[in-house]
């Protein structure tokens, strides 16, 4: 039952795209950005605040970041309604966004509308919808972690909290608390906050402890010795999700052998003495140890990701997106996936003399003639085949919590190769990721797309770009 699930969670983006082009109208707009309406007193109340920016898009080209503030859009103020509209003007090629950040007030940003054709399907689409091929390199995984996260109930208006210094240190713990304040200072640079001893907005101050549970329940004898509880998370100085030995958040604390906290609060000096401003606190429970400063470097930047706008006031959940695929330019029609209609300016299959309305017969091998239903089948039985092909110490669960996704097996690659060549597989999208071992062990990274336009043939060779988009969010 597990596996039919994931697989349907594995096909599902393409059954869903080919169901909802149906009856739309000729083009879709994007912007390439998602917002909040706000209810932070402190940061944008009733503006929209901008919680993820695709890459790629026209949105992180004009420079907008994750937290802005939108306060204008075209001139008209924002008054917390939903401005899907306002957003998507009609007629028009482009919007014009005044800004508010840490760093600046009422800064303009034109952001262009990037609009496709509703019936195309694009390559990052299609990337996420073959995940399977390659979920060394495509996946999307969601993790949580046990922060208490509290931003003050006044209206306090942090955009006007420029500077910051940290409380004295501990002499007893000068070099933990030296690298906690690293860590820190490191992320507060990058939102654009300055460190001032002099007269700061703000002063930092981190608390902490570890030990071990003076009420640890243990079951285990001399004859069944303990076996360390796992989960995975992101890794912020790996940059790859990994194993850390952290209980569940809803798990009891006298399942923990070993507690750990470390805290971080940010304290008014400007405006109202001694107000806390905001604070994060992470208590972990753990089934072996784990070093506090190894803890700072590699979960401070996902605490400092609430601020200043707070999602998650318990347990934070954040999404890490994954994706790196070869990118050609190239948008297939949904409901015929052989057609182009469409090609981005200037992209690799531009340049190599790909055109709309050209007919794919083939990609490198790979035959076009199929339908979405007819990929979709031949994928969720390809998937079948070559479970015996993943390493099942890799097992994780995907964004929608499905939970036999494996990475092949390194020393099955040839075969894995083989299988995607077979001809029943259908694979012709695996030229996404033609650049991987375990799809292409000659690898020569071109794609030769056998082309019909009326009664001509041609065979046209691209180069692809690498596509490499790693995304970490508060979900």
């Amino acid at each position: 039952m597990y596996i039919q699930r994931f697989i349907l969670s594995a096909i599902l983006p393409l059954m869903i795209f080919a169901g909802h082009v149906q009856g739309q109208s000729p083009t879709l707009c994007r912007l390439g950005f998602t917002y909040d309406i706000s209810h932070s007193p402190s940061w944008g109340k009733d503006k929209l605040v901008i919680t993820r920016v695709y890459p790629y898009s026209s949105a992180e080209q004009a420079g907008l970041k994750v937290h802005d503030i939108i306060e204008t859009i075209d001139g008209i103020p924002v008054d917390g309604e939903d401005l899907t509209g306002r957003l998507n003007p009609a007629g028009e090629n482009e919007v014009m966004l005044t800004v508010t950040n840490l760093t600046d007030s009422a800064k303009q940003v034109s952001v262009k509308k990037d609009c496709k054709r509703t019936n195309a399907i694009n390559e990052e689409q299609l990337a996420t919808a073959f995940a399977m091929y390659s979920l060394e390199t495509t996946s999307e995984r969601l993790f949580v972690c046990p922060f208490t996260t509290t931003a003050t109930a006044d209206s306090a208006g942090y955009a006007s909290y420029k500077t910051y210094s940290f409380a004295p240190v501990d002499e007893n713990n000068r070099r933990l608390e030296e690298t906690i304040n690293a860590c820190i200072e490191k992320e507060f640079k990058q939102k654009g906050l300055v460190y001032d001893t002099v007269a700061p907005d703000m002063l930092v101050q981190t608390y902490y402890f570890y030990k071990r549970n003076p009420n640890y329940r243990t079951q285990n004898t001399a004859a069944t010795p303990s076996i360390p509880v796992y989960t995975y998370r992101y890794d912020c100085t790996l940059e790859r999700m990994e194993k850390f030995p952290f209980l569940n958040p809803a798990a009891a604390e006298t399942e923990a052998e070993y507690l750990l906290q470390l805290g971080i609060r940010l304290i008014d000096v400007r405006s109202k003495t001694g107000r806390i401003l905001w604070e994060c606190e992470s208590n972990e429970m753990m089934s072996a140890p784990f070093r506090l400063d190894n803890y700072a470097r590699k979960h401070i930047p996902l605490m400092c990701m609430q601020y200043p706008y707070v999602k998650y006031n318990r347990n934070a959940q954040f999404l890490i997106s994954c994706k790196t695929y070869n990118y050609t330019g190239a948008n297939y029609n949904i409901n015929r996936l052989e057609q182009i209609v469409d090609i981005d300016p200037q992209s690799p299959a531009h340049l190599a003399g790909l055109r709309m309305h050209d007919i794919i017969e083939k990609i490198d091998r790979h035959s076009m003639n199929h339908t979405a239903e007819e990929y979709t089948a031949a994928y969720k039985q390809f998937i079948l085949n070559t479970m015996s092909l993943r390493d099942p110490s890799t097992l994780f669960s995907d964004v929608n919590g499905f939970p036999y996704c494996m990475y092949w097996d390194k020393f099955k690659y040839a075969q894995v190769a083989e299988a995607l060549q077979n001809p029943r597989s259908t694979a012709v999208f695996s030229y996404l990721y033609k650049y991987a071992p375990y799809v292409n062990p000659a690898g020569v990274n071109t794609c030769t797309f056998h082309v019909k336009r009326g009664k001509e043939k041609v065979a046209i060779v691209v180069h692809p770009s690498l596509h490499k988009e790693t995304t970490l969010i508060v979900r």
